[in-house]
């Protein structure tokens, strides 16, 4: 039983020391549950009752944690992907090209797929996507390559988005949350190795397999930031010069006709909307300004005339 007590009293340490990180960890692709396992209910002897009956003293680190770990001189990890959508003029093509280069500069094929639509003609257009993997270094190698494939790079890149987020500060805890759960599973080692009960020896068979969990769960996160920051994912669509270009009906072309009667009506609301933000925000105040004066003045001397009259009429009262 006493060491029963003790080793809850322990590993509720280990686990506050261990959890401090994980606190701040968030957006994770592949988080797990940081919420200990529950723990049996356990009182409050400490190491003394252990050395009284194992002969040993604890000693225990917890200089590192996800708080007080050294930041300086750490490498930054920082995730880069990229989305582009193209036109060109063989999707297939393009996409089978865009493959062989991600193999060739040692990365590899996420997905790809095709398909076809039909355009006002009837005609199927195929269309294709693709996303894959190469080394975070050649990135902006990589989307050079697949801007080449464009016949016009103004026209036909129709979108692209390069971001980074940053994983430092979560890699750093992940890492100094591995540290406390490997620390609490050597001394619950130590702890089974002089255990001769078997409740005992049970109870530290049970936390080590929990501590044993979380160590692999916090591998596998700290080895998916690597490999991510590592390699670049970059995710392209891919269409057909047939599937944007507008319609043209015996050289007359309806969508641009659309497009420039829309845009002109975009033209007059938002003049109409710039125009009454400026009345608001700037004449109707200057208006005030200018017009209060005078109209407190009107108001003054309204009354004073209403007063004068008033006054006449009770004069013309009193000497009838």
């Amino acid at each position: 039983m006493k060491l029963k007590n003790f080793i809850g009293l322990l590993v509720l340490s280990l686990v506050l020391t261990g959890c401090a990180s994980a606190k701040s960890i968030g957006n994770i692709a592949m988080e797990g549950d940081y919420a200990p396992a529950e723990m049996p209910a356990m009182s409050a002897p400490m190491e003394q009752q252990f050395a009284e009956e194992y002969g040993r003293e604890l000693a225990y680190d917890e200089a590192v944690t996800g708080n007080g770990i050294q930041t300086n001189g750490i490498e930054r990890i920082v995730i880069r992907n990229a989305d582009l959508s193209i036109v060109v003029d063989e999707p297939l093509e393009a996409m089978n090209t865009i493959g062989r280069m991600a193999e060739r500069m040692g990365g590899y094929i996420v997905s790809s797929y095709s398909w076809k639509t039909s355009n006002y003609k009837g005609i199927e257009i195929p269309e294709a996507n693709i996303s894959i993997r190469v080394p975070a270094t050649l990135l902006n190698q990589a989307l050079d390559e697949i801007k080449a494939l464009l016949n016009d790079k103004e026209l036909d890149l129709l979108s692209e988005n390069v971001s980074g987020q940053d994983v430092t500060k979560e890699y750093t805890d992940l890492n100094s949350r591995l540290k406390n759960l490997e620390d609490a599973e050597a001394q619950l080692k130590l702890i089974l190795d002089e255990a001769y009960k078997t409740e005992d020896v049970l109870n530290v068979f049970s936390q080590l397999t929990y501590y044993r969990e979380q160590i692999e769960v916090t591998k596998g996160q700290i080895k998916y930031y690597e490999e991510s920051a590592a390699l670049s994912s970059i995710s392209v669509r891919i269409q057909a010069h047939e599937a944007v270009n507008p319609i043209t009906v015996a050289g007359w072309k309806p969508s641009v006709t659309v497009s420039k009667a829309l845009q002109s009506l975009v033209n007059a609301l938002q003049a109409i909307v710039d125009g009454a933000i400026w009345l608001i925000l700037l004449i109707i105040p200057i208006l005030i300004i200018i017009l209060l004066p005078f109209y407190l003045l009107f108001l003054l001397v309204r009354a004073l005339v209403r007063r004068s009259k008033r006054r006449k009429l009770e004069k013309n009262k009193i000497s009838e």
